[in-house]
């Protein structure tokens, strides 16, 4: 049965975050800069606003101490310590070039890195908030990072221009590229129907499972967007799951049930799922998948998509300054991308759908209690908790 937790908030939840140590501590983060920090029961442990009541945007506990708590909210990261809410710790004021969409913490909490408004992904040293790479690729506003696990210099992004990108934290510019919209017009051109109409597969939500080497981006074609990363960080293999009738907004990997690739999507449906990926192409390597159970892969050369990318390039930059510029970047720089192999799937759908009836804000899967749950924050002031013991 679902439980709803209320009372720490007067406004609508836009972040939700859990503690990854014994207490299970939770907090949350909602519009005009309020904090709540939760029990595993759901009761109010401590609430705070923050000065300047600017929107809560990210909330990460820090994995290697347990007093530390960071919140995003406007330009700004604050550090609070989820057991005495009476004020900020210290405030890294500036650490976004503008508003700031999300923050991610390294596995071992030395790195904190921040999407703004400005397509910017700046990475600050913890402890003392010095910015130490400000990686500029994304052409607007990067909307979701994450680190890879056991790779403490791989850092994930994602954003409203359709591109979710890997770096190497000892360069500025990504090891891959991959353009969704691309993926999306190859694959459309196969499975649309006359009439049919896509949203744009602007990339809202990256999250990276805990083997290191899957990634799950929720996007606004209300797809699922899968990759496997190969050996040298090479970007091996796409995907996709059509996972929500409208936008997805959120997909997080989910790392205390029986597997890796279980997977929790939200949408702008009102829709919770959770699916288990583990036998989807992109997981499974070809070869080991079941026979009859997946189409073959097909590799993906220079489709008509990319064809019409570059002539629209080629119209707005001379072929001469355009190659030119491609040199000075780097030939590397979405090869593995372009080499990538695209994969489809039967459609197999989740393991648990929720109708929970709210466009979702925020999922966040977590052990209360003992028992394996999803928080979810919408539209609304309140929590709603989920258990996942049907599975």
């Amino acid at each position: 049965m679902a439980r709803q937790w209320c009372d720490g908030h007067s406004t609508s939840i836009l972040c939700v975050g859990a503690s990854p140590g014994p207490e299970g501590l939770l907090a949350s983060g909602s519009e005009g800069g309020e904090v709540a920090v939760w029990s595993q029961e759901g009761t109010i442990i401590g609430r705070l606003t923050l000065s300047g009541e600017e929107d809560n945007t990210g909330v990460a506990f820090s994995p290697a101490a347990a007093g530390l708590l960071y919140v995003s909210h406007g330009d700004t990261v604050s550090t609070l310590d989820p057991r005495n809410l009476k004020g900020t710790v210290e405030e890294f004021q500036g650490a976004g070039e503008e508003e700031i969409n999300a923050l991610a913490l390294n596995e071992k909490g030395s790195a904190l890195a921040v999407a703004d408004d400005s397509g910017a992904v700046r990475v600050l040293e913890l402890p003392g908030g010095k910015v130490f790479r400000t990686l500029r690729r994304h052409t607007n506003i990067c909307s979701s990072v994450a680190f890879r696990p056991h790779r403490p210099n791989n850092l994930l992004s994602a954003g409203l221009d359709m591109q979710v990108m890997l770096w190497g934290l000892q360069k500025t510019r990504p090891l891959w590229t991959l353009n969704l919209q691309d993926v999306a017009e190859e694959e459309d051109d196969h499975q649309q129907r006359p009439g049919q109409l896509f949203n744009p597969p602007l990339a809202h939500c990256v999250s990276v499972a805990s083997c290191g080497n899957i990634l799950g981006c929720a996007a606004e074609d209300g797809r699922v967007h899968l990759m496997r990363i190969g050996s040298g960080s090479k970007l091996e293999q796409q995907g996709a799951v059509k996972a929500h009738s409208q936008g997805a907004s959120q997909a997080h990997f989910i790392n205390f049930l029986s597997h890796p690739y279980w997977l929790a999507t939200g949408g702008n449906d009102g829709q919770v799922a959770l699916w288990d990926i583990s036998k989807h192409p992109v997981v499974t390597p070809e070869g080991k998948a079941k026979p009859g159970g997946t189409a073959a892969p097909r590799r993906k050369g220079k489709s008509k998509a990319k064809r019409k990318e570059q002539t629209q390039n080629k119209a707005k930059t001379p072929p001469k300054a355009e190659a030119e510029k491609e040199e000075a970047e780097g030939e590397e720089e979405g090869a593995a991308a372009a080499g990538a192999e695209e994969v489809t799937e039967e459609k197999p759908g989740p393991k648990l759908s929720i109708s929970h009836g709210d466009k979702v804000n925020w999922l966040c899967p977590a052990v209360l209690k003992g028992e394996p749950s999803v928080v979810v924050a919408d539209q609304s002031s309140n929590l709603t908790v989920y258990p996942l013991s049907p599975l």
